[in-house]
């Protein structure tokens, strides 16, 4: 790890270097390292799998009707600028015998968002996680984000919304199912 921290680091002396700084001066001198050591965060969805991160928090369960988790809050880095999208994640599934623990979608949210992301394929990512582990007779999953990409550079358009959608099982076959989701991701408490 100390290898990469410390490779990291150069890229990013190099980075300020580019970008006609002075890397030496004193509000920039540690600024490589910090900089190597938030990026580590922000990606370390990289080191996770989903196996220890849900670690055995899947029960028995006689509910069969949809569960839903709101708000999940989400930040990410978007693949193509390295700049962040940040929004919310809402998913709902219809257990099939087996519950997930609660803090487990947020876990499960954080792990894919902590890696460079597209926000359709987080969507997907997300779902079919929960899907997985679960075995879920149904799983959806809404994103709604912000993203910096769009909002500091390019068109700068700063009320913009980007939303996502992965319907997968009953939530796919049954509009009925689908519709009752989006409703309650709607409706506000």
């Amino acid at each position: 790890m100390t290898d990469t921290l410390d490779s990291l680091s150069a890229h990013y002396r190099g980075i300020i270097e580019g970008l006609g700084e002075n890397p030496d001066r004193e509000g920039l001198q540690d600024t490589p390292q910090r900089a190597a050591k938030a990026m580590q965060f922000l990606t370390r969805g990289y080191h996770q799998s989903l196996a220890e991160l849900v670690n055995g928090a899947v029960f028995e369960s006689a509910m069969d009707e949809m569960v839903l988790v709101k708000d999940i809050e989400l930040y990410s880095l978007c693949e193509h600028h390295l700049l962040p999208f940040i929004g919310k994640c809402h998913i709902a599934y219809i257990p099939d015998g087996k519950v997930l623990g609660l803090s487990k979608f947020a876990r499960i949210v954080d792990m894919y968002a902590r890696r460079l992301q597209i926000q359709e394929n987080l969507t997907r990512e997300i779902a079919e996680a929960v899907e997985q582990v679960t075995s879920a007779a149904g799983v959806a999953v809404v994103i709604e984000a912000r993203h910096m990409c769009m909002m500091m550079r390019g068109v700068e358009k700063q009320n913009s919304i980007m939303k996502t959608s992965m319907m997968l099982g009953g939530f796919r076959k049954s509009q009925a199912t689908r519709t009752e989701f989006l409703q309650l991701v709607a409706a506000r408490d």
